[in-house]
């Protein structure tokens, strides 16, 4: 991507993530817009979210593929990770080569065998001295990353960081627990709709989320009410149908 593009697209993303905090915002879109934006600006082949539920253990609460998701429950499984330590700490954390990760040994064997990532740069979703949850970048390649895309990134979390506490939403921070836990509780209805769009239409999980996502926008609806719809069968599946095939000339 030449300076002026990736200008221009830097721009673009923090508009769009701006405008998810308008009235009624949708902070699993928000998520989803936060990760899709890290991904592409920061050159990580994948990223994840996760959010701390009102007894401060993390959950996962976005994932850009299969993939990302599987790192953020390794390390979930095994109570260690880059991801863990930014959230506890309130700092970033990079590791270049998680093979040179000693600090999380049960972590990094798991990825050794199952994971499909070979270096992590965490960023903590932070606002002043409050962090209520962590995004990972994931990358199939050892290397640093460098300082300029990890203070991107980490503007990126920050302004998705202000959406999701904004005083609008939480009232003095009275429902600020609430609101998390109904991103977690949505991100949880989403991961049941994925499934039963990608039985009915035989495609992958990641292609049955791109479905959801853009019937959802399409009908101007919220991501997580299509997909509760949808989990419980009051949508029939068959209205979301895949996204049409350019035919080439």
């Amino acid at each position: 991507m030449s300076q002026p593009d990736r200008e221009r697209s830097v721009s673009q993303a923090f508009v769009t993530l701006a405008d998810t905090m308008a009235d009624d915002y949708d902070i699993i879109d928000l998520l989803d817009q936060l990760i899709a934006h890290s991904v592409t600006l920061l050159a990580a082949d994948a990223a994840g979210i996760m959010l701390g539920d009102p007894h401060q253990q993390l959950r996962v609460a976005a994932a850009s593929s299969d993939d990302a998701e599987l790192m953020e429950l390794l390390q979930l499984q095994n109570e260690q990770g880059p991801c863990m330590d930014c959230y506890h700490t309130g700092t970033p954390v990079s590791v270049p080569d998680l093979t040179d990760a000693t600090q999380w040994p049960a972590f990094t064997a798991a990825v050794a065998e199952a994971g499909p990532f070979q270096s992590v740069h965490a960023l903590p979703l932070r606002q002043r001295r409050e962090t209520i949850g962590a995004m990972n970048l994931f990358h199939r390649a050892p290397g640093p990353l460098p300082q300029a895309d990890l203070a991107l990134g980490q503007a990126l979390a920050d302004v998705a960081t202000i959406g999701i506490l904004q005083k609008r939403a939480i009232r003095h921070g009275e429902l600020l627990n609430e609101q998390l836990k109904t991103a977690l509780t949505s991100r949880i209805v989403v991961e049941q709709a994925k499934g039963v769009l990608a039985q009915y239409h035989g495609i992958s999980v990641d292609a049955a989320f791109d479905q959801l996502r853009r019937y959802a926008r399409a009908h101007n609806l919220r991501l997580a009410n299509v997909a509760r719809q949808l989990a419980t069968r009051r949508l029939d599946p068959a209205t979301i149908t895949p996204a049409p095939t350019r035919s080439r000339r």
